[in-house]
């Protein structure tokens, strides 16, 4: 038996302002989607902006349900709206933010497992990373290079080959 150690790497950055132009657009994308997210359960609103390779940007914002499992994280909102509309357009990069007016959220909220797996299933199909920005109402802003930084151990295709 051995232990083995997987470290994560990422930039964090104090404010908004010390991102580069493009990184800060996205963000405000996330931000201003993150308003009209439908939340009356949690009260913890997300919004997440998609930029494609072709300078395009895509939103998408969570969508709550009475019936909890019927809801959508606003990374899978983004993503399926990102790949319904722009099938073959590859991913450079997904900001995501999150708030709420009845608890603080100041560390930066990284997506759930089923938002990763779906982000990573992108990135797996367009072969190239897929940056990943997140926001908190307050505090430090997280950049990772890829999805796999957040998912080093993903589900993929070589999961389902059959044996010889």
């Amino acid at each position: 038996m051995r232990s083995v150690k997987k470290e994560i790497e990422f930039t964090e950055y104090d404010t908004l302002q010390d991102l580069i132009n493009s990184d800060q657009l996205l963000l405000n994308a996330a931000i201003e989607i993150a308003h009209t997210a439908y939340a009356p359960y949690s009260n913890f609103k997300v919004g997440a902006a998609i930029l494609l390779a072709n300078g395009e940007v895509v939103i998408g914002n969570n969508q709550e349900n009475i019936a909890y499992p019927s809801g959508l994280c606003a990374e899978r909102v983004a993503i399926f709206h990102a790949g319904a509309t722009h099938p073959n357009e590859s991913i450079s990069t997904i900001a995501i933010y999150a708030e709420s007016d009845v608890m603080p959220v100041d560390t930066a909220i990284s997506p759930c497992g089923a938002c990763r797996q779906a982000i990573m299933e992108y990135r797996q199909k367009q072969t190239t990373p897929i940056r990943v920005i997140l926001k908190p109402q307050q505090g430090k802003i997280w950049v990772f290079e890829c999805i796999s930084d957040l998912l080093p151990y993903a589900f993929d295709l070589k999961g389902l080959k059959k044996p010889n």
